[in-house]
């Protein structure tokens, strides 16, 4: 039953951006970056958390998941080290994250050679 909550979860937040992608003029790179944000606003106000505690990785693996990260990660830096956590906690709760994905784009760049199309 886990799995059927996290792929519906997922693919009605995927099937939206799609969605957006379609019938508006908003390019992917703004959808990516309103998503995140998204993600941010609805954990603060207490939306996200109920969601991932349904959902799972359908709920944490879209991108926002990535800023209902972020926004935990700023809320556990400012319980323990005040206003500076606010500057801090985000970037250390996904700093894994954005790791791998600058290791995994150098490997692939690495790999394969990019070349003129035409």
């Amino acid at each position: 039953m886990d799995y059927l909550k996290a792929f519906l979860v997922g693919g009605v937040i995927c099937a939206l951006s799609q969605v957006l992608i379609d019938r508006t003029k908003l390019t992917p790179a703004r959808i990516m970056s309103s998503y995140v944000v998204l993600g941010v606003l609805l954990t603060g106000i207490g939306v996200y958390g109920p969601l991932v505690k349904f959902a799972g990785a359908g709920a944490t693996v879209p991108l926002l998941g990535f800023g209902y990260a972020m926004a935990k990660g700023v809320e556990k830096a400012v319980m323990g080290s005040g206003i500076v956590g606010a500057f801090t906690g985000g970037l250390a709760a996904t700093a894994g994250g954005i790791a791998a994905a600058v290791g995994f784009s150098l490997l692939a760049a690495s790999l394969f050679s990019g070349g003129d199309r035409s």
